[in-house]
């Protein structure tokens, strides 16, 4: 349930790629208004009225994807995996090609999606803070020669790599945004659980616990769950929303101190929960800091998706 975070550029991945190890771009999150395209062939859409011998590869609420930046990208991507000893001769290179064309223009389009999302936030990005960011990748590849050799040999501009750290820039100032809302405290429960396989063994230690045993004792003895067997089922304290079984968490917000749940189902098993302790408003860990930043990230973006209107101009096929 970690949140992915943007693919970096092809632009920079090719730069990058002299540092060490290219690596492939991961996947960005799946388009809701458009089913997935046909990469291996081009546009046959329509072109902007405005701009006719430009054709599209996309329109992004109304702003448009040409087919040449699309291809552009694809290229340097391709020339970073070269690099790196992918054979796209190969079977297995075409379909990873295949891919990366996809993934690639679902990038584009989530850059389009965050740009649009900064101009409503008020977001911009100077461009000192863009040469700044130009002079350190500069910097990282060895100075202003071995730059300029890198751009000549895969085709690039200074300004290719300008345009690209700003969309960079701008979205991690959205993405920086976005994770300051979430808080850094909250509601925890303290609680313990009891995992096993049938609704039927869960019923019968329900009932030793009403009868006065021992949750700790039984869960040591019986519950499934090895990770937090030997602690008597104990979880610690958690807050909302980071949980794996959502119906484990549900009951025990909805416990006091004290109160043992009935038997619950989850798709783990079947469950019985009993709180320890409530915090109304205690610190949350580092870990689930991040958790909940990662997912309020994701789903800020996959609500971009869901709300956007995305023309592709591809097709599905092999």
């Amino acid at each position: 349930m970690r949140l992915q975070r943007f693919l970096i550029p092809a632009t920079l991945l090719v730069l990058l790629a002299a540092c060490g190890p290219a690596v492939a771009p991961p996947e960005a999150p799946a388009a809701t208004q458009e089913p997935p395209a046909d990469l291996s062939t081009p546009p046959t859409g329509p072109t902007l009225t405005s701009a006719p011998d430009r054709p599209l590869v996309a329109l992004v609420n109304g702003c448009p994807i040409y087919l040449v930046d699309y291809e552009r990208q694809v290229a340097q991507y391709q020339t970073a995996m070269a690099a790196s000893g992918v054979d796209f001769a190969s079977p297995e290179g075409q379909q990873r090609l295949l891919q990366a064309r996809e993934q690639i223009l679902n990038w584009m389009i989530e850059q389009v999606l965050i740009e649009q999302a900064a101009a409503e936030m008020g977001i911009a990005v100077t461009d000192e803070e863009v040469e700044a960011a130009l002079a350190q990748i500069i910097q990282d590849v060895g100075g202003e020669e071995p730059f300029q050799a890198r751009l000549e040999q895969d085709g690039l501009t200074r300004q290719d790599v300008w345009n690209e750290l700003r969309i960079e820039l701008i979205g991690a100032a959205v993405i920086e945004r976005v994770i300051d809302s979430v808080p850094t405290t909250a509601e925890h429960v303290r609680a313990r659980y009891i995992l096993v396989d049938t609704r039927e063994e869960a019923a019968g230690l329900l009932a030793q616990l009403q009868a006065g045993a021992d949750f700790a004792e039984l869960a040591r003895t019986y519950s499934q769950d090895e990770s937090t067997r030997a602690a008597g089922g104990d979880l610690g304290f958690f807050p909302r929303g980071v949980l794996l079984a959502p119906e484990v968490e549900e009951a025990a917000f909805s416990l006091q101190s004290g109160q043992i749940s009935p038997v619950i189902e989850s798709s783990f098993g079947f469950h019985i929960v009993q709180v320890i302790e409530r915090d109304p408003d205690r610190a949350l860990s580092p870990e689930n800091l991040q958790f909940l930043r990662d997912r309020a990230v994701q789903e800020w973006i996959e609500a971009l998706w869901a709300q956007a209107t995305i023309e592709r101009y591809v097709n599905q096929g092999p």
